[in-house]
Order: structure tokens, then sequence, then C-alpha cells
């Protein structure tokens, strides 16, 4: 459905009337325009973010064959609106997580933490509880690298792709689980940071996705209401004293915005968090009606985003400590660790562990976090899958190639557009590599995936659930 044939349902432009920022006429004009493209840079990737953001717009630009013109989101520092919207499925940049496409209103967590943790000041444990299909997962793990982050999905069918891109995403403090919120409670007062952006009616994103109108009532905003609730009531346990909670939805409706923020206040134990940010920006800030709550809203037309809210607040009560319930790690052998030494950057501040076959490496400072949440949770990823040890070789994971942990000896290919984009689909590339063994493919500084230089061929092991299938 084309932008220009947006009807907003008129019992949501009704239940709008009198919410500070809203304009009904400048409001449905804007959904009549195209939505806004955004990405955000990946600043622990290689290049600097300053060279890949060049290296991203010319791949853009040569993809589209037109200008695209490249301004900064401001509220979040590696955040860039894009003038015209790329193929990002045909960019290889794309899948090597140099960028995430992320709608620029939601960004906004970023300067939230920002001013949560100013300085260098970052909590020690953070949780995304909604994480899926990651975008501020990536966002938090950029903010906080020295964090043990735990990014969750309830819903089975969307673990799969937070895991995916948080492995492009490259980082190895992070644990993806598939849990529903109540199972949190027994990880009580664990977290110093949890973020929750929460399911919703969805009505900010009539614009970008204009079949949620056709899902939109007043009684599914109503039912939102009543899930986010229960979503916050079993999570918050998991929140320390002092911690902070940050909570969104993409949802004009104050039923499940300003009035949530007074039902933290009444049942959560919680205080509302101001966050102070630029007037030019265009947000609005709002205040609950009974505990005067500050929220910040997000208009198409008065910002270039999407529909957003965002309240932050801080735990004020004790929810007590957490059980020591500490799950085993097994440790690999001695041999299998001097196996993988030379693949390695840096391996003096790293653990391992063996789950099943597959060997494991994460920051030797979350041993015990890294035990306790595998004690309690269903866990789908942790730190970064190095591989699998066969005899004294190493069969490299396609999600250690995408990581910071290697060596900047592994022989690495460096592949034109054309060849790139072979690889990604799994298919053979149209020039011979010199070399022989294990290598990287690459583009542009960026890697892709491992492949596998044989006397007569090359054997591709991109991932075959990840290729590309468009043509």
């Amino acid at each position: 459905m084309p932008a220009s044939e947006i009807n907003i349902p008129s019992r949501l432009l009704e239940s709008m009337e009198g919410v500070p920022g809203f304009e009904k006429q400048p409001f449905v004009e804007a959904h009549q325009a195209a939505p806004i493209t955004s990405i955000r840079l990946n600043p622990s990737k290689l290049p600097s973010p300053h060279q890949a953001e060049a290296g991203i717009i010319n791949a853009f630009q040569q993809q589209t064959g037109q200008h695209i013109d490249v301004s900064e989101v401001p509220w979040c520092k590696n955040g860039r609106y894009l003038s015209a919207r790329p193929s990002f499925t045909l960019d290889p940049l794309f899948h090597a997580g140099a960028y995430y496409v992320q709608e620029a209103s939601s960004m906004f967590l970023e300067h939230a933490l920002r001013s949560l943790y100013p300085g260098s000041k970052a909590p020690e444990t953070a949780l995304d509880l909604c994480a899926a299909p990651g975008g501020k997962s990536t966002l938090i793990t950029s903010l906080f690298q020295t964090a043990f982050i735990v990014c969750n999905e309830v819903i089975k069918t969307r673990v799969s792709i937070l895991a995916e891109n948080m492995s492009k995403w490259g980082s190895d403090n992070v644990v993806v689980t598939h849990n529903d919120p109540k199972d949190f409670e027994q990880l009580r007062g664990f977290f110093d940071l949890v973020v929750i952006d929460a399911p919703c009616s969805g009505s900010g994103l009539f614009r970008k996705d204009p079949l949620a109108i056709e899902e939109w009532s007043e009684a599914n905003v109503h039912m939102c209401s009543m899930r986010q609730q229960r979503i916050l009531s079993d999570a918050l346990p998991a929140l320390k004293q002092d911690g902070y909670l940050v909570y969104s939805t993409c949802s004009y409706s104050v039923e499940e915005n300003e009035n949530i923020c007074d039902w933290l206040i009444d049942k959560g134990g919680l205080e509302p968090v101001k966050i102070p940010f630029e007037q030019s920006w265009g947000i609005v800030e709002t205040m609950s009606e009974i505990h005067g709550a500050p929220g910040y809203r997000f208009y198409p037309g008065r910002v270039s985003g999407e529909g957003f809210f965002m309240a932050c607040f801080r735990q004020v009560d004790d929810n007590g400590e957490y059980a020591s319930r500490k799950s085993a790690i097994q440790k690999p052998t001695r041999t299998m660790v001097e196996t993988i030494a030379p693949w390695l950057m840096n391996s003096t501040e790293l653990d391992f562990a063996l789950q099943k076959d597959m060997l494991i490496a994460f920051p030797a400072r979350f041993r015990e976090q890294l035990q306790m949440a595998q004690g309690v949770l269903s866990t789908r990823k942790s730190g970064v899958a190095i591989g699998e040890i066969k005899g004294t070789d190493l069969i490299p994971h396609h999600e250690f190639a995408l990581s910071p942990l290697l060596s900047a000896a592994v022989g690495a290919v460096d592949l034109d557009l054309q060849n790139a984009l072979l690889y990604l689909k799994r298919k053979d590339l149209k020039d011979t590599v010199k070399g022989k063994g294990w290598m990287l493919a690459r583009y542009q500084g960026y890697n892709l995936g491992w492949m596998k230089v044989l006397p007569n061929r090359i054997n591709n092991y991109y991932p075959v659930n990840w290729r590309i299938l468009k043509d």
C-alpha cells in the first residue's frame, strides 16, 4: 500500500486529541510522505567509522546509480539518514555487520543511555528483554562494550534472526536467550539496566508498515496495555536497586505509554528519570496524568523518523539478590586451546568453553555471569563460536569470522562486488584465489566469512540459511 493511500483510523485520531505535540492536520499529512531511511554504523568494525561511512555510501551510490545525501541522526552518534533507499540485501557490507538498518526515532535509546550513564560510566549487566530483530541490542553492545549483555526474545521464530544479527555485529560480551519474561524472576536483582521495547499496537509504524492499520483497534490497544503490564511485572524483579529501566513502544496511545508510566510508579517501586534533550530535535516531552512522569514522544513531521515513545525510571526498591544457581561450564582441553591460539588476536583476557563439540570464547571477567545466565535461561548464543576441533585442526565457525577476536595473521582474500555477492549467494567465485587452506572472504576491509582453498576448487562455507536468495 503506497504511503499516499494511508488512512489513519478515526478512533486513533480522536484518542490523540489533547495529547501534547499532536496536531491533526500536520500529523495526517506527514503520514502521506514516504518513510525515512536510516542506518547506524558499527563502530567496532574496521576500518574507522569515517572510512566506513564513505565506503558504505559509495557502495550505495554504485548500486542505485544516483547520488545519496547523508546526514547525521542528531541523538545518535553513529546514526545516519539516507536520501534514498538502496537494496541492503545486495550490499555485502550489510551482511558483514558494517551497519544496521534501524528506524531513527528508536536510536534515541543511545541518547537516553548516555544521559543515564555519563562519561565513562556503564552498567555491569544489561538485559534487552524484547530484543528481536536486534536493533536496540546492537546499539547497547556498541555503547557498553564492557558490560555483560543478555538479549532475549520470547517468540521462537524470531530468536534465530536475533542471534544472526548479533553474530554479524561481532560482539563477544553477548548472550542470546529464548525465555518468557517470568523466567527472569530467577535472576532477582541481577541487572543494572533493563531495556523493554514492549510489544504494542504499532500505530507509530503506520507510515513504514501501512498493513498494520488493518490490525489496529481500541480493543487491541487495551490488550497490548495489559500484556505490557504483565511483561513488566514479570521482568522487574530482575532489576537491581538503583538500576535503570528504559521502557519504549512504537505506539501513539496514552494507554500504552503515559498510563504505563503511572502503573510502573504505583506497582513497580520506580521513580521517573528526566532525560534532557535539544528542543531543535522536535521531540515532545509529555507528563503522565497521575504522577507527572516524563515521557518522550516522536511524531512524523516533527522529527525525521517514525512514531515512538520512551520513558526512563530508576528502581528505588531492593528486589533482593539472585540465588546462587550456576551452570557448570565444560572446559576444553589444553590441546584445544593451543590449537586455536594462532587464530586469536589476544587470548589472555578470554575464557573458553565447550558446548557439545563447539568451542566458545567469551571475556574471562564474565565467567560467573555466564554461569548464572546458563543456569537459569535457555541460551541460544554465548560469546563467540570459534569452531570445532577435529584432531589437531580447527574447523572455524562463521561467527568467528565476523568477530573482533581474529588474528590479523589469518589469511584473507579481497573480493570485488561481483564475487562478494557470489560468495554471499553460496555460489562459485569467478576468479581464482591465491593461497591454500582456510581463508577469509573479505569485501572493502570487512570479513564476510570463510572459504577453504583447495588445489582444484574453492569450498564456500557461507551459512546456507544466511545466503542471499535475491537476484
